[in-house]
């Protein structure tokens, strides 16, 4: 049987057309694997270096947000609230967004030290409790810790090393000296000065002492009011000196003001021992255990919510503008140091200049 001609020439060009193809479509694989290993890390880092900066408000952004508490009708805490549960009210038109953040996974914390009398060993011993609660908010946290007696040290600038804020806690006693409360609740205020605005970053302040100014040349209103409109909250932990009054030992009290930091602010005063315990024979200050109140901070703080508001650029222009944020029913919550509400009234003055800071305040109840 005879075989067909074959034509050399054309199978040797279908050989090297295959052959070309196949070729071609390895490289072009070997290509996109490339192009996929190179560009993934690129893709990667862009979208974290994004949510860092998505994370850091800028002045210019008019994001203004405070701390709020938010109960149920059995005055549970209510830590299951969104943005959708939120309802504005706002006929002037002056935000453009509503802000709602639960709990805190991180802190700017300032402890100021009243260095006066016996306080000094006290919180000497106390350091480790209180830096316990600084390392329980995450890596990016940030501490730093100021002493008072008649003037306020910023002796521990912000660090998210606990080293420095560690040694800090050791001071010499400032014996027979006057004590400058408010003037060191200032100087932690205006500490927060050189950090960056980060959204879901607390501001707290812990200021321990005995309660007693009488050097201060600050006065504790406008203290409170830039605290507030720095969104900033102060913890007062009070070691209070004691006094016979109606033939009984009393708490001698603290300097007018001084609990208002707390309560004004958004934070709490916890007050440390009584008359009994200080009249108990076993009764030893330096034995003063305050990590229960350090536990009930951080409890706080994580049960918290930050509401905040965009304002928009209808609300820059000087003058008092007013609106209203309620929660649905059977919730309330609590702004500031005022009672608790299912709704409350809030009003916003927003300088024309953009670097002036706006002015936030809530209707009495």
């Amino acid at each position: 049987m005879l075989l067909p001609a074959v034509n050399v020439k054309t199978i040797l060009l279908t050989r090297s057309v295959v052959f070309l193809r196949s070729f071609a479509q390895s490289c072009l694989r070997i290509l996109c694997i490339i192009v996929a290993l190179v560009a993934f890390p690129l893709i990667h880092v862009h979208a974290q270096e994004s949510t860092n900066e998505d994370e850091v408000v800028k002045v210019s952004t008019d994001l203004l947000v405070f701390p709020i508490r938010v109960r149920d009708k059995r005055g549970q805490a209510a830590t299951t609230l969104t943005e959708r549960d939120l309802s504005l009210k706002d006929d002037d038109h002056v935000t453009s967004g509503l802000y709602l953040y639960p709990g805190a996974d991180r802190v700017a914390l300032v402890f100021a030290l009243d260095q006066s009398g016996s306080l000094r060993e006290i919180v000497s011993q106390q350091r480790e409790a209180a830096l316990a609660l600084f390392g329980r908010f995450g890596e990016r946290s940030r501490v730093a810790v100021i002493h008072f007696a008649e003037k306020p040290s910023l002796v521990a600038p912000f660090g998210r090393d606990t080293v420095a804020a560690r040694e800090a806690f050791r001071f010499p006693v400032r014996a027979n000296q006057h004590t400058a409360i408010f003037d060191a609740a200032a100087a932690a205020v205006k500490a927060f000065d050189v950090l960056p605005r980060v959204r879901s970053e607390r501001r707290i302040v812990v200021l321990i002492s005995d309660g007693l100014d009488n050097a201060s040349t600050m006065k504790a209103g406008p203290v409170i009011q830039a605290a507030f409109q720095k969104q900033i909250s102060f913890y007062v932990i009070h070691l209070p000196l004691f006094e016979p009054r109606d033939g009984r030992l009393a708490v001698r009290s603290p300097a007018k003001g001084f609990r208002d930091l707390a309560e004004k602010t958004g934070g709490k005063y916890f007050l440390v021992g009584t008359a009994s315990s200080a009249l108990a024979p076993q009764a030893d200050k330096t034995n003063t255990d305050l990590t229960p109140i350090f536990q009930a901070i951080e409890e706080d703080l994580r049960s918290q919510y930050l509401l905040g508001f965009y304002a928009g650029d209808a609300s820059r222009d000087g003058r008092d503008h007013r609106f209203k944020v309620s929660l649905p029913a059977g919730v309330e919550y609590q702004f500031g140091g005022y009672g608790y509400s299912r709704t409350h009234e809030f009003f916003i003055k927003m300088p024309r200049d953009s670097q002036e800071n706006p002015q936030v305040k809530l209707r009495e109840p």
